[in-house]
């Protein structure tokens, strides 16, 4: 071997050495969680119960960091130029993987300035209207619509969500004029469902489960493929005559790019051990959310797979780039 060639593969061993003794000290302080959410919503609930488990597992404290606005960019873009030394997490969403075609320019690569963690759980989301509202159904909707064109308002989230995107899926393949309006958290498109600013809303059903439980909101249709178990009357909306719409969401964990594989290795089995405890899983379960799990390669292929998907609803949902 080559004088040369002693020096590099010494080198190669102090720094898996020295990667190895960081991951076995890590955490040392604080840890957030970055997204791209206001508090109340899916994501920030789902954040906060699996940052609660890393806390108690990990012995210090992970903390979530509420930035919500421009589809999610402003969270991806901070973690992006953070440190890789896995302080600072990104929970990486539907929202990420769209805005690789959504956004006329990003400030960062969706994919080579991130390291995928793992994938952390996938959910439904579902078509609502306020307690009063005279629409019961999809065909309500279509109707309505088409008896009034630009009268009918429909309401999500964040531009660049999942819930607007599915929203501009659903106009797009009505074929009908609706106006899109869209609110920075779960709360205030309730408020504008409740008080007829909006006359629909699209949203992840568990933020807005005890709302249709109680009867505050109406539930007509569920987006995936399959109906949901705790609302089996609510038809998807490909029984209410939309056969080509299906949509859902997920989240998963991620950290910059060149994050130390142990680190990533360490919060990997970390995330899965928390997801897998009985009472976690049930907790997510009340919120209408199902727990996936999985290792880092799973998390970039998923990654790929939905950049891709939600590239091809941003075509034929004609949606303008931002």
């Amino acid at each position: 071997m080559s004088s040369r060639a002693r020096l590099i593969a010494a080198a190669s061993l102090t720094l898996a050495a020295a990667c190895s003794a960081f991951a076995q000290d890590y955490p040392s302080r604080p840890v957030r969680l970055v997204l791209g959410f206001a508090p109340g919503g899916v994501a920030d609930l789902t954040s906060r119960l699996l940052t609660q488990q890393l806390t108690e597992r990990m012995g210090q404290p992970f903390l979530v960091d509420n930035r919500p606005g421009a589809g999610g960019i402003i969270a991806a873009e901070t973690v992006a130029k953070s440190a890789a030394d896995g302080y600072n997490l990104l929970l990486i969403t539907n929202g990420n993987a769209a805005a690789a075609t959504l956004m006329k320019s990003l400030p960062y690569d969706p994919v080579k300035d991130f390291t995928m963690i793992a994938p952390l759980a996938s959910f439904d989301l579902v078509i609502v209207t306020g307690r009063d509202s005279k629409i019961a159904s999809v065909k309500d909707i279509l109707a309505l619509a088409r008896s009034a064109p630009q009268k009918l308002n429909l309401g999500s989230i964040n531009i660049g969500s999942t819930q607007h995107l599915s929203m501009e899926l659903f106009r797009a393949q009505a074929g009908v004029e609706m106006n899109a309006v869209t609110y920075k958290g779960t709360p205030a498109l309730v408020a504008a469902l409740q008080g007829n600013e909006v006359q629909v809303g699209f949203e992840v059903l568990g933020p807005v489960l005890a709302q249709i439980s109680a009867g505050a909101l109406r539930a007509i249709a569920v987006t995936s493929g399959r109906r949901f178990e705790a609302l089996p009357n609510v038809p998807t909306v490909i029984e209410s005559g939309l056969p080509q719409y299906n949509v859902s969401a997920w989240n998963g964990v991620a950290g910059p790019a060149k994050t130390p594989r142990p680190i990533v290795d360490r919060l990997n089995a970390e995330i899965n051990a928390a997801i897998a405890r009985p009472e976690v899983r049930q907790r997510l379960r009340d919120l209408a959310v199902v727990p996936t799990g999985g290792t880092p390669e799973d998390m970039t292929k998923l990654l790929a797979s939905e950049i891709r998907r939600w590239g091809e609803v941003v075509t034929q949902a004609k949606i303008e780039r931002q």
